[in-house]
C-alpha cells in the first residue's frame, strides 16, 4: 500500500468556506471603518478650520469675510486649504463659523 501526502477534495472545500465565511465577516467591517475615518476627517477639518478663523480674528482684530481670506493664507494653512473627504464643499455661515455637514 501507498501512502501519498497530500489534500483531498473535501479538505480544500472546507478551508474554501471557512475563508468565505472570515471573508463575508470581515468585509462589511472593513468598509465601515473607511466611512467612519473619512467622517472623522471631515470633522478634523471643520474643527481646524473654525480655529484658524478664530486666529484671524485675534490677529486681525475683525472677522474674515470669506473663508478664502484664511483657507488661500500661507500662514493659517502652509499646506493649503482642507478638503473634505466627500467633497462637499464647506460653508462659512453668519456665525462666522464653519457649518457641520451631514455624512
Amino acid at each position: 500500500m501507498r501512502s501519498e501526502k497530500g489534500f483531498t477534495l473535501v479538505e480544500l472545500m472546507i478551508v474554501v468556506l471557512i475563508l468565505g465565511a472570515l471573508a463575508a465577516i470581515a468585509i462589511p467591517r472593513i468598509m465601515g471603518g473607511a466611512q467612519t475615518a473619512r467622517i472623522s476627517a471631515c470633522e478634523t477639518n471643520i474643527d481646524m478650520l473654525n480655529s484658524q478663523i478664530e486666529l484671524y480674528n485675534a490677529n486681525t482684530g475683525s472677522w474674515p469675510a470669506a473663508l478664502t481670506d484664511v483657507t488661500t493664507d500661507p500662514n493659517y494653512f502652509p499646506d493649503g486649504e482642507p478638503k473634505c473627504p466627500f467633497n462637499v464643499p464647506y460653508n462659512y455661515n453668519s456665525d462666522h463659523r464653519v457649518d457641520v455637514h451631514s455624512h
